[in-house]
Formats: structure tokens, sequence, C-alpha cells
């Protein structure tokens, strides 16, 4: 919704600015300058990158207009499923978690935290490094620093998209020159023209410097900083399930391995330690 905002208060300031000044709105209407600079842009973009980049492209624009999944809520519901996890491990053993972790889908706990369930990498995250504890093989150093690989693989995989937006936008002014040099070149052959006619080439051609730069920077570059954005948001799931997990596997207890997975969470998200501590009463009232 913010983009679609900030589109239009870009328009407005523009175009508005210009009517003001005394402007024809028409002049700027040039429907083939927009074919020369977008066809171009998009045909580098098909040359400068592979299949898997362009469609790792198309869908993080498309996840750009979606409101945001990672919520504070969503953080309440991971912190308490890791405490119960973590609870269950304490005092059942470790084999106590296998099924849930062999059968997230089917397991009662995470069945009780449908925001977590419904992201599939996070529950894939979370379930793997729960089986390798379960085999009782891993060092607490050595799972630290496979989780962190992981983690930088997923920012990587990631930033393909973020660079090739910002690559696109990098180029529409480039390419709006090369549709204004076209639209000079087509004034130059019509010399014979009468002044005002060859005026009116000549801001034609100029439109495409206009149009290029007005892309570049009012439409598709912030694309880039929200996708970057959006990509550390998204990561901060994984921290919150690697910081609490390797707290308990250095022996802190369930609710303070807990609040080392709270504390490490941006503060617009982040749940207070008091909303925590009460809902993890609620879950051992319930429990019992």
């Amino acid at each position: 919704m913010m983009i679609i905002i900030g589109y239009v208060v870009v328009m407005a300031a523009v175009f508005g600015g210009f009517a003001l000044s005394g402007g024809h709105l028409a002049a700027l209407f040039q429907p083939l300058e927009l074919l020369m600079i977008g066809g171009a842009a998009i045909g580098a973009f098909l040359v400068g990158n592979d299949m898997k980049a362009i469609k790792s492209t198309l869908k993080t624009l498309g996840s750009l207009f979606k409101s945001s999944n990672y919520s504070r809520l969503l953080y309440v519901e991971l912190l308490l499923l890791m405490y119960r996890f973590l609870s269950k491990i304490r005092s059942e053993g470790l084999i106590a978690i296998e099924n849930d972790v062999e059968k997230p889908e089917e397991s009662p706990l995470f069945n009780d935290y449908p925001l977590v369930s419904a992201d599939h990498h996070l529950v894939e995250f979370l379930t793997d490094y729960l089986r390798l504890i379960v085999s009782g093989k891993a060092d607490p150093f050595q799972l630290e620093n496979l989780m962190d690989n992981e983690i930088d693989t997923h920012h990587e995989e990631a930033e393909v998209a973020i660079h090739c937006i910002a690559k696109l936008g990098d180029g529409l002014p480039a390419f709006g020159i090369v549709a204004a040099v076209m639209g000079v070149v087509h004034t130059m052959e019509s010399v014979t023209l009468p002044p005002a006619e060859l005026g009116e080439l000549i801001a034609h051609a100029l439109v495409g410097t206009f149009l290029g730069i007005l892309l570049a920077y009012g439409f598709v570059g912030p694309l880039s900083g929200l996708a970057e954005q959006k990509l550390h948001e998204s990561s901060k799931p994984y921290h919150v399930i690697k910081v609490t997990l390797i707290a308990s596997m250095n022996n802190y207890p369930p609710a303070l391995a807990v609040e080392f997975g709270r504390k490490v969470l941006f503060s617009t998200e982040r749940p207070t330690f008091n909303e925590i501590d009460e809902e993890i009463r609620q879950s051992k009232t319930k429990a019992s």
C-alpha cells in the first residue's frame, strides 16, 4: 500500500509542479519514448541475468506489494513454540520431540502456532536443527557456525534479486539518454520543418531523459531499498531460533534461552519480557 501512496506522491509532486509552472502535461505523454526506455531496460535485464535470477526478481517484486508476515504476533508464537520444545526436552528428554520434528504437520506443538506453521522455510529450519540436537552429536560451536552459514546463504540468494532491481534502476537514466539522442537525431533530419515544429521535436526528445531519470529514482530504485529491508526482516526469525537453541545447548533453562532469542528482535516487533512471561504462564496453566 505504501508503494502505491509513494508513487502517487512522486507523480503529484513532479507532474503537479510542472503543470503549476505553466507546462502542458500533454507534452510529457510520449509512449514511444517509454517504449524505447522500457524495452531496452527489459532487454538488458534479460541479457544480464540467468533464468534463476529472473524468476527470483519477479518473485521478489511481487512480494514487495504484500504486507509483511513478520509481525509481533508471529514472534510471540515462535518464542512460545521454542519454549515448549525446550521444556519438553528438559522434562522428557530429547527423544520426546522426535515425532514433532519428523512430522511437524502432525505435531500438536506446531499446530498450536499457526503463524509459525504457515512458514514452510521457518519450520524446516527449526526442525532441521532440532533433529541434529536430537541426534546427540551436535557441538554448540559447530551448530552455531552451520546456522550462520545457512543464514548467510539465505542472504546471498535473496540479494540476487535486490542487485538485479538496483542495476535495472541504475540503467534507466542511460536508456533515457539513448531515447533523447534518438529524438535529437530525428530532429536533425527534420531541419527543413518550421521552427515551431522543430521546437516540439526537441521537447519530445528531452522528455526521454526526464522519463529515464524519473523512472530510475522515483519508481524502480526505491524498490531495491525496500527489498533489502524486507530481506533483513525475513532473516530475523532465523536468528531468534539460532540464539535460543545455542543458549539451550549451553545449559540455560528454557525461559532464559527464550529471553536470549527475544533480545535479538527489532524493537518495533519485539514483545516485552512481561508479555512473554505471561504467555508462558498461560501455556503452563493450559498444560496442567
